[in-house]
């Protein structure tokens, strides 16, 4: 059994972030926490570097009401008994919610966060370096799922040569081996002509021992990076599986902003780790 973690702050309560949790104890019963912060961004606060440098203080909204908080918790709890799910909550962190929160991910095997309540209480152009950061400092996978999505029935592998994609690949298969096996499965690779795929015969003996329904496709962009999200969308039911947003620099494609461009047209679930 996995233990997976949501966090809620405030009054946003995030359906897509439950639907997903729900879908996954379906196929495999899970505990599932539920994590209730007061109305901050949370996406900062908790996980910015500079706030670690204050662990007692975190700016709450003025307008914040604590009903709203209660309102999640009997939400959450009475969606998990109707589903016949193993709960727990957490709640009450208000005065070490900064290093709680990081603290709930290295207990967990899976974070699920709702795209759309993500983003907002954030500014557009800041809500790329409150993603970031989230990822980098929570120290379990996270997967940012839309409000609105069919549960993935194919899984598409972003692969780009670098050490951060092959372990994201591996945490998934680690984490879903069920997903594995009932999905039909695409490892890409977005590049040149000129670049062929890195380590292809070592990556195709990896995924081929945890896919059974495999396909390698190399997508060739030709600097146009709207090719893959276009390509992307026509594989309905999908779920991206992506590293450290693909530091090594082998493709030009899995970059940060490209994958923050993937999560924020709300259609996609992406799954992504970090060494």
């Amino acid at each position: 059994m996995k233990k997976v973690i949501i966090p809620f702050d405030g009054g946003h309560f995030s359906d897509g972030a439950f639907s997903f949790a729900l879908d996954l104890h379906k196929v495999k019963p899970v505990l599932l926490t539920g994590i209730f912060l007061p109305q901050v961004d949370y996406a900062r606060f908790v996980f910015f570097p500079t706030a670690f440098m204050s662990p007692l203080y975190m700016p709450i909204k003025e307008t914040f009401d604590d009903t709203e908080v209660d309102g999640n918790v009997e939400h959450f709890e009475s969606l998990c008994k109707e589903n016949n799910i193993e709960y727990t909550i957490h709640k009450d962190l208000i005065d070490f919610a900064i290093p709680q929160l990081t603290k709930e991910t290295r207990f967990a095997d899976l974070m699920i966060i709702g795209s759309e309540v993500f983003y907002k209480n954030i500014e557009a152009n800041e809500s790329s370096e409150y993603l970031s950061n989230t990822l980098h400092h929570s120290e379990c996978p996270v997967v940012i799922v839309p409000e609105q999505f069919k549960f993935p029935t194919s899984i598409i592998l972003a692969y780009d040569g670098s050490a951060s994609s092959v372990f994201a690949i591996k945490q998934f298969a680690n984490l879903f081996p069920e997903l594995c096996l009932s999905c039909k499965t695409i490892l890409v690779y977005a590049g040149d002509e000129k670049h062929p795929i890195p380590d292809k015969e070592n990556i195709e003996e990896l995924v081929g021992r945890h896919f059974t329904n495999l396909s390698i496709d190399k997508v060739t962009m030709d600097h146009n990076k709207d090719f893959f999200i276009n390509w992307l969308n026509e594989h309905e039911n999908s779920l991206l599986v992506s590293g450290s947003f693909g530091r090594s620099g082998v493709s030009e494609l899995f970059t940060q902003s490209f994958v923050i461009k993937i999560i924020r047209e709300h259609k996609t679930p992406v799954f992504i780790a970090h060494q």
